[in-house]
């Protein structure tokens, strides 16, 4: 059953075109995951289906969505979009995610308020309920928005770069808390961060020319490059055609994974993973620069 259908939807500021009839659906129980590079149209889509960017075309959610008029959708922004300077406290931030829900005027119930520690105690951080929001770790404050966002109990729960300006560790233990509390949800994360996807989403999305470039599985998108990734020495010339796509260091020193059509000297084949892909696919996108 398609929960979210997508017909034809543009979107444009100013005359810029951010998005170009893009269609999509996203079934229940989905798990999409929406990478690409900063400016590539990824948290366009997510404005588009929560209604709060003008778009051309159609964007429409099932009925299955809805309980009334109530919008059984939960939102984390992008950390750079939340003000830490708002005198409240953790545990208040985590309430607040009832307020779309049942108006601001209503008082939080003891059930609320123990619904919200219990998802904090989940979360690793319920020894910060009463502290400011202001005075915790960029760790703790994603993982206290994802907790707002997931306590009025969503069917759809999109979250837009949740793992920006985190650490290596503090992304692993923020996948994880994602993955556990995504159950029985659809998910939608965006995300330029290749790894907080790629073994947890069913579904990735890319775009490319502000066009859907591919909505398919990592496994199908990386089978594309089969037989073109290869590791080659670091001090190996690359020829004309070859793709430089990462570095690492190897047993015999440094060794350079690059995609080639033909195989080259020195080189070994490997099977390509979804940042080998990534890279290939926005191998032209220059730092900074809207694919």
């Amino acid at each position: 059953m398609n929960l979210v259908t997508l017909h034809h939807v543009g979107v444009a500021y100013d005359g810029y075109e951010a998005l170009k009839n893009v269609d999509l659906t996203i079934a229940q129980d989905d798990f999409l995951g929406i990478i690409g590079p900063n400016g590539g149209g990824k948290t366009t889509l997510v404005k588009a289906i929560l209604g709060t960017v003008p778009h051309t075309g159609e964007v429409v959610l099932a009925p299955e969505l809805f309980r009334g008029k109530e919008r059984l959708i939960g939102y984390m922004p992008q950390i750079s979009n939340f003000d830490r300077t708002f005198p409240i406290s953790v545990l208040e931030v985590v309430l607040s995610g009832l307020q779309g829900h049942r108006g601001f005027v209503s008082r939080y119930t003891k059930e609320d308020r123990a619904k919200a520690l219990r998802l904090l105690e989940t979360s690793g951080i319920g020894e910060t309920a009463r502290s400011p929001i202001g005075e915790v770790s960029g760790g703790q404050m994603q993982r206290a928005l994802l907790c707002r966002a997931v306590i009025s109990d969503p069917k759809l729960l999109i979250l837009d770069e949740p793992t920006s300006g985190l650490d290596p560790r503090e992304r692993v233990r923020f996948r994880n808390l994602v993955h556990a509390l995504a159950a029985d949800r659809i998910v939608i994360l965006s995300t330029h961060i290749v790894s907080d996807v790629e073994t947890i989403a069913g579904q990735i999305v890319m775009f490319r020319d502000h066009r859907l470039h591919c909505c398919d599985s990592a496994s199908n998108i990386c089978a594309q490059l089969q037989d073109r990734v290869f590791e080659v020495p670091a001090n190996m010339a690359l020829a004309p055609g070859q793709l430089l796509l990462s570095e690492r260091e190897g047993a015999q020193g440094p060794v350079l994974r690059i995609a080639s059509d033909e195989p080259p000297a020195q080189g070994t084949p490997v099977a390509a993973c979804l940042e080998d892909a990534f890279l290939y696919i926005y191998r032209d996108v220059e730092e900074g620069e809207r694919p």
